[in-house]
């Protein structure tokens, strides 16, 4: 549990990092680079953690699994939340099917 509450708020500021800059789009390019840079910094602090502690319960298979999940649901609220974009149909039909993908992932064959 630790391990997804680490990756969720990992993903929470790369999501920030790196999309947060869409709505300055009038801000210099390179103080976008910066402000991202120094939030992706924080991500890694949570980021690295996260996957050390969990390597001891899952692989590092399942792990980017669990991150690439996490990112989908965070970039959602994300988006309509704090850019104000609707989440279409056929987006969520398509985050559906990597959803999907978990199932092939953490099924022991």
């Amino acid at each position: 549990m630790r391990t997804i509450v680490l990756l969720t708020i990992s993903n929470i500021f790369m999501t920030m990092a790196w999309y947060g800059h869409l709505k300055y789009k009038e801000s210099p390019l390179w103080i976008a680079i910066m402000v991202s840079w120094g939030i992706a910094f924080v991500e890694y602090c949570f980021q690295v953690p996260a996957n050390r502690i969990g390597h001891y319960q899952f692989t590092a298979a399942q792990l980017k699994t669990i991150q690439e999940v996490i990112t989908l649901v965070v970039f959602c609220g994300f988006s309509v939340w704090y850019l104000k974009e609707p989440l279409k149909w056929n987006y969520l039909a398509g985050f559906a099917m990597m959803v999907g993908a978990v199932f092939f992932i953490f099924k022991e064959w």
